[in-house]
């Protein structure tokens, strides 16, 4: 797999063209003990009829339909996502985690997190092809706040999302310009903005992946040691924990409606089309 890695900005992404088998250019690394002990329990991690029995059949169909509860294919999405973690860097990984990526115009899109000494890692991973498309990697030592809460639209917004998600800053100083707000393919926000993946309710497993209070405090306590241990000059250290509702400035947003409704951002199985 070819990596193109650049030291930079912390909301710098990095495009990744890998093959279903691993790393091309590099042997990836040995999993270590923590890694493969993090494999095994999420191996349990497989659809239990008995825990969405309670949901109707239509909600227990599409939960189905979601590629990451194959079995298998979260623990080659681990080991694939491990093997990409530059530990000069990065440092040892503390936790992983399944989330779905909330953007300014409130499309979901799948996404594996991982919590590192050093590094929050959101890996785009193609559960299809078992194939990281795409790394974004933000030092903890830049976060300055973290707002935990229910998501609100503006007055006049046609939208609703129900739940609650967490929004990760990294630059109070420098708020969004007027065209990237109004610009669906903007990647230039100093914040991302996570919710819990669909599959939550599928085992207890996954729900421990997929839950946000826990995924807050123990991305609150990497990121407060990245500053004791990795201060940046001129920077306030320390990080702001806010419970407060998460503002997502979209109004109309048909193309989000469509996309959520179709899971367009996530690896489900979509049926055949043909003749």
């Amino acid at each position: 797999m070819a990596q193109a890695e650049e030291d930079g900005a912390p909301s710098e992404e990095q495009k990744l063209n890998s093959s279903p088998g691993g790393l091309q250019d590099s042997e990836p690394a040995a999993p270590s003990e923590g890694a493969e002990e993090r494999a095994v329990e999420v191996g349990a991690a497989r659809p239990q009829h008995s825990d969405i029995s309670a949901l109707s059949p239509l909600d227990q169909f599409k939960i189905r339909k979601f590629f990451v509860l194959r079995p298998g294919t979260l623990n080659q999405a681990i080991k694939d996502v491990e093997a990409l973690v530059d530990e000069e860097v990065d440092g040892s990984i503390r936790s992983i985690w399944l989330m779905a990526e909330v953007d300014h115009w409130n499309n979901e899109k799948e996404r594996v997190v991982l919590i590192t000494d050093n590094s929050l890692l959101v890996f785009k991973y193609d559960f299809v092809m078992f194939n990281c498309d795409q790394i974004q990697r933000i030092p903890l030592n830049f976060v300055d706040r973290l707002s935990c809460g229910e998501f609100i639209f503006p007055k006049r917004s046609l939208l609703q999302r129900g739940g609650e998600g967490i929004r990760v800053f990294w630059d109070r100083l420098r708020e969004p310009s007027f065209i990237s707000r109004w610009n669906p393919f903007a990647t230039d926000f100093p914040f991302i903005t996570f919710t819990s993946h669909p599959v939550r309710t599928v085992s207890d497993t996954f729900s421990a992946l997929c839950d946000i209070q826990n995924f807050c405090e123990q991305l609150k306590d990497a990121a407060q040691k990245a500053h004791i241990t990795k201060p940046v000059p001129g920077k306030a250290n320390g990080v702001l924990v806010l419970n407060q509702q998460i503002v997502i400035e979209a109004y109309v947003g048909l193309t989000s409606f469509l996309a959520n409704q179709n899971k367009l951002g996530y690896c489900v199985a979509r049926g055949n089309l043909g003749f």
